[in-house]
């Protein structure tokens, strides 16, 4: 594995990344909410890009991993802005985004921002505006109110450590919905989901293939796969669905 590298981006933040040269288009995993690029998913990416001889590109964002900044000083729209900024500098040509959770919504940003870029598209578990469909939507009166008077809430999590949310990643999550208004994909695109996902629902991935448009699109339902979506098959899936992206592209 090579040695970490970092990025300084124009607003000060400093990015730290893998990345491996090879033949477009470029894959960029996205991960997803306090993940980081050490990950099951996108290790195993990066190592199968380079034995393909593919360009691939695992970055941490700001406040994740061995970036700078702090969890809860984030925001889905600063995570947004550190994805555009590594892509505009350590990458070149067209690019297939491969976004985990919170990294499906990334994916789907990115795609809106920089339609020239991006030629393809894979998510695993995308979870996309969730901050006001899963945090917001559920929360108690109680919650609301700590929100407003403490700036933030801790919510448990069925894979690490409980959640600090901040009313400011709630209040910029609002900025940044996918779901509300057109969503336009073309290019071919393929959706991974997992039934056994108790972090981001079927019903949410079905929701997000009805909303978009595009001429190549298809959700595929693994019976029995959770959130993490990481065991053997499912990486297979993983690497098929990219493989697919490409083939249709070239």
């Amino acid at each position: 594995m090579s040695d970490t590298e970092f990025l300084q981006t124009s607003t000060g933040r400093r990015l730290a990344f893998h990345r491996t040269s090879g033949k477009g288009p470029w894959i960029v995993f996205l991960g997803g909410l306090k993940s980081d690029m050490m990950g099951t998913k996108a290790v195993f990416l990066e190592d199968w890009a380079r034995q393909r001889g593919r360009a691939f590109l695992r970055f941490d964002y700001s406040g994740h991993g061995e970036s700078s900044g702090t969890f809860t000083e984030g925001c889905i729209g600063d995570w947004a802005e550190d994805t555009r900024e590594a892509v505009a500098a350590l990458t070149n040509g067209p690019i297939v985004p491969v976004g985990s959770s919170m990294g499906g919504w990334q994916a789907l940003l990115l795609a809106r921002a920089e339609p020239d870029r991006v030629a393809g598209l894979v998510t695993i578990a995308a979870a996309p505006d969730f901050t006001e469909d899963g945090y917001w939507a559920t929360f108690s009166d109680v919650q609301k109110q700590r929100l407003k008077d403490v700036g933030q809430v801790e919510l448990p999590s069925d894979y690490m450590e409980p959640y600090v949310i901040t009313r400011r990643m709630i209040e910029d999550g609002r900025q940044q919905l996918v779901l509300r208004d057109p969503l336009n994909l073309p290019f071919p695109v393929r959706f991974l989901q997992g039934t056994a996902d108790t972090a981001v629902s079927v019903a949410t991935a079905v929701r997000l293939l009805e909303h978009a448009t595009g001429p190549d699109m298809q959700l595929r339902l693994v019976k029995d796969a959770d959130h993490r979506f990481s065991d053997g098959p499912c990486l297979g899936l993983i690497v098929h669905a990219i493989d697919e992206v490409i083939t249709a592209i070239l």
